[in-house]
């Protein structure tokens, strides 16, 4: 790293990365264009040679791929890993969102599809790995299901942290801020049996649809707003033909909340619902999928990165409670110190317009540099 040469100054690591702007902007446009929505193994086996041949040219030395929940993961590392880099490469945008939204550059912003989540915290990591140079003893994992609760990676994620001393994760800013806690988050589907009629005589039948609405009222009842505690149901489904009493429905539910305690008593009470109507019945499935990460896994990092930043004349870094879902939750469950939100100071991620902050790149990647950096100068522990 440039840091790590007697002598040369954190701002001169800021002042190349500065430098290499249009190059960032350059590699972000490349990925962008390589469209990797979630489930798509052939798009995303495309989009992870782009970024191998991206480490490649900016690092000297490819990665492998790794296969795992039915797709390919890369994995790239220098030397014995002591800090492991986690991004993620997929996203909710499904393949043709290019055609009538490419990405373009719009003043200070960039923005396309998957800019802030997060194909610019993914540029941003391979940035500062080139400007490391010959330093040792990082990984990089680029995974592909997350936008889907990884459910074939989290074990490659668990295994690929396991046993070192910092998980630094590239998901984007919230709002600038760096995310220091997150909620913890759970999923849950309510089936409703309920018994068919003519919807000429409902009173024949056990009307699903009308269990349903009772439930998500329930359901609904369940948050806590002064514990932050949110259980929102989402997705709907019920009846077969509008002229018939409906015999089944089923409901989507997402629950969040920022201690254990509080998302176990949402579970219980999950789990717990029973009907209302005569001749329905409930069954719930489902439960925690991500436990809550707490400011004290990741307090001494953000500590790290807020002096940092202060040399590098950066703005004062804020560290907030995120209220979504990262990989970063596995790795601070295992214990071990995670700090979240590294990547592109941005907004509007999972929409429509979604961008990041062209100068802001190259700040962060210094950031995640001298960060790393300095964690790779201390002795080894034990």
């Amino acid at each position: 790293m440039t840091e790590s040469s007697p002598g040369t100054p954190l701002k001169a690591l800021l002042d190349g990365l500065r430098g290499r702007r249009a190059e960032m902007l350059g590699c972000l446009e490349a990925l962008v264009n390589r469209e990797s929505p979630s489930g798509d193994a052939p798009l995303l086996r495309s989009a992870l040679d782009t970024v191998d041949a991206m480490l490649g040219r900016l690092v000297g030395s490819r990665g492998r791929l790794i296969e795992a929940g039915g797709t390919a993961h890369l994995v790239w590392e220098s030397g014995r890993p002591r800090v492991l880099l986690l991004c993620h490469l997929d996203t909710v945008w499904p393949l043709g969102t290019l055609e009538r939204w490419p990405f373009r550059i719009e003043g200070d912003r960039a923005t396309g599809p998957g800019v802030v989540d997060m194909k610019a915290g993914l540029v941003q990591a391979l940035f500062a790995l080139a400007t490391m140079g010959t330093a040792t003893g990082v990984r990089l994992l680029v995974t592909t299901d997350e936008e889907v609760g990884s459910p074939g990676s989290r074990v490659l994620i668990e295994e690929s942290a396991a046993g070192l001393e910092a998980v630094l994760v590239l998901e984007g800013a919230y709002d600038g801020a760096l995310k220091v806690a997150r909620k913890g988050t759970a999923q849950y589907t309510v089936r409703i049996a309920g018994r068919a009629a003519h919807a000429s005589e409902p009173a024949r039948g056990a009307n699903a649809t009308l269990e349903m609405a009772r439930q998500i009222l329930d359901v609904a009842g369940l948050a806590d707003p002064a514990a932050g505690t949110t259980v929102t149901p989402t997705l709907a489904f019920a009846g077969t033909t509008s002229n018939t009493v409906p015999a089944h429905a089923e409901l989507r539910v997402d629950s969040r909340a920022a201690t254990l305690a509080e998302l176990e008593r949402v579970r219980e009470a999950m789990l717990g619902l029973r009907p209302h109507l005569e001749g329905t019945e409930v069954a719930v499935s489902g439960g925690i999928e991500r436990l809550p990460m707490t400011r004290e896994i990741s307090s001494r990092l953000f500590e790290r990165a807020e002096r940092l930043a202060a040399t590098l004349g950066l703005s004062p870094l804020r560290g907030v409670l995120a209220p979504g879902g990262s990989d970063g939750q596995f790795t601070a469950a295992l214990g071990i110190p995670t700090l979240d939100g590294l990547g592109a100071v941005g907004g509007n991620a999972h929409a429509e317009g979604e961008w990041v902050e062209i100068d802001g790149m190259p700040e962060r990647a210094a950031l995640l540099a001298a960060l790393t950096g300095e964690l790779l100068r201390e002795p080894r522990p034990g």
